[in-house]
């Protein structure tokens, strides 16, 4: 069980690798516009100070993780006990089961000089498995309750950005005059009012078409099991990579240039609910940690790698938002989207604009799937005995959960196409629970597990270096207060 068979295994750098291309996605491109509204200076203390929250709860998850794996491991040692007990009757036979069962247990529970054992990340142990291990019923309701509100959000902000990205690639550019508040009444095919023209085709209609082609295409792999493979990610990877590179690139010809600039301002408060859910979105890598981690072969500095990692991706951050948001005076809450294609007679510019415009549909569309599955499963344990699936009807396991999955998301983005709105929303509500409030509950209840089980002298060397309870109590304030402002700031821009 478990452990990662040796072939799978791969080094800890290419595991730091692998994490950055996890966190560094389709949220990274949100973060131009929110600098560019929230300004310079209180974004870059703002992404700085929640790279530093996102890394502590990183570690919270890779503490837990080591929690589960000693939990399974006491489990098996104790059924290995009672087998023994039971096999062997006479007093030679015990004496040999007992000698047996100490030499498994020996190399578990060491000296203090040396840290136990029990506690390692070879076995994968996913949130799910950690929320049924450690916390009480109310608990794992609410966990399961916070993921799929999450990946929900995802599914909703993936399908709108396809959907867009495709309006923008087939309608005709939008005039420089024209504002935010009347593009969906404009005509696909030219800069007028629809309005005018009762049967103009809108930017709207196209936006909504897109969106209907995308789920059409994509819905029914819920009802399906696919998973990614290798040269897939590969290629979606090798895709963002060139597609910042090109964006980064094309932002710094134009600072450099002689055309004005952007001049946004160091600091504005109103923007910064925005900022938040962009950056917490940005972050997002805790659900899938456990995945990444356990195949790593050495982990003894685990921590210490992942610190570099985040200091890095909180660098490439602030190079795509200060680039972005300098460069252009406005910007889209897609970054993409401020590349979409012009009446440019230079070619290879046209194709880099096309390509630009389009990135979002690429990998998108191949992750689409994999959410809408994961939010399927999710589903199917929130309210069904997993251990007992095939016992349903046909309709309840094939039919309703992939309908479920599927057509919430595409309700929502038929009738509010904001992907700011919706990654404020779900960064900072869902995100704040799966990146904040989760990992935190998890290593506290998990520490006290542990210590109940094993003993207060077995060492965990996984142990976060934000162990006092103190970090977990400024954790807890702080996401309530970061929920409450955000919450004021939606009702006020109702009201």
């Amino acid at each position: 069980m478990p452990v990662t068979e040796n072939a799978d295994q791969y080094s800890v750098w290419v595991g730091l690798i692998y994490i950055f291309n996890l966190i560094v996605g389709t949220g990274a491109l949100t973060l131009p516009a929110a600098f560019a509204r929230a300004g310079w200076g209180l974004s870059t203390i703002s992404l700085v100070f929640l790279a530093f929250m996102s890394f502590m709860n990183a570690t919270y998850v890779i503490e837990t993780m080591a929690c589960a794996n000693a939990v399974y491991k006491w489990k098996r040692l104790q059924a290995i006990k009672r087998d023994s007990i039971q096999d062997h009757d006479s007093d030679d036979d015990a004496t040999t089961s007992q000698q047996n069962y100490g030499d498994l247990e020996e190399p578990l529970v060491c000296g203090e000089s040396i840290p136990s054992r029990y506690y390692s990340l070879d076995r994968r142990v996913e949130l799910g498995e950690m929320a049924d291990l450690f916390l009480n019923k109310i608990g794992r309701t609410m966990f399961y309750c916070t993921l799929c509100i999450y990946l929900y959000g995802d599914l909703s902000i993936y399908a709108a950005a396809v959907a867009k990205s495709v309006m923008d690639v087939v309608c005709s550019p939008i005039s420089p005059n024209a504002t935010d508040s009347n593009w969906d009444q404009m005509s696909c095919f030219n800069n007028s009012a629809a309005g005018t023209d009762p049967g103009a085709y809108t930017r709207l209609q196209c936006y909504r078409a897109a969106l209907l082609t995308f789920a059409g295409i994509m819905g029914p792999f819920v009802f399906c099991n696919v998973q990614k493979t290798k040269y897939l990610q590969l290629f979606t990877s090798g895709m963002r990579w060139l597609a910042f590179a090109i964006m980064i690139s094309l932002a710094i010809h134009l600072l450099i240039g002689v055309e004005p600039h952007a001049q946004p301002p160091a600091f504005d408060f109103t923007g910064l609910p925005t900022l938040f859910g962009a950056c917490v979105y940005s972050f997002m890598c805790h659900h899938s940690l456990p995945a990444l981690i356990s195949p790593i072969r050495r982990k003894n500095h685990l921590g210490l790698h992942l610190s570099l990692d985040y200091g890095l991706i909180s660098v490439f951050y602030l190079v795509l938002a200060f680039t972005g948001a300098f460069a252009f005076k406005h910007l889209n809450d897609l970054y993409t989207l401020n590349f979409v294609p012009s009446d440019n007679e230079n070619i290879f510019l046209r194709i880099i604009e096309y390509f630009l415009t389009l990135f979002p549909v690429f990998t998108l569309s191949t992750s689409f799937p994999i959410i809408a599955i994961t939010l399927r499963n999710n589903l199917q344990s929130l309210f069904l005995d997993t251990t007992r699936l095939e016992s349903y009807n046909f309709i309840l396991r094939k039919l309703l959960f992939p309908v479920v999955t599927v057509v919430p998301p595409l309700l929502l983005t038929y009738y509010l196409e904001d992907i700011s709105k919706l990654i404020e929303f779900t960064g900072s509500y869902a995100g704040t629970g799966i990146q904040y409030l989760i990992p935190t509950f998890l290593v506290v209840f998990a520490r006290r597990h542990c210590a109940n089980l094993l003993g207060l002298g077995v060492v965990n060397i996984y142990k976060s270096p934000f162990s006092n309870i103190a970090w977990a109590i400024f954790v807890l304030l702080w996401s309530c207060m970061c929920i409450i402002l955000v919450s004021v700031h939606m009702i006020e821009k109702i009201s």
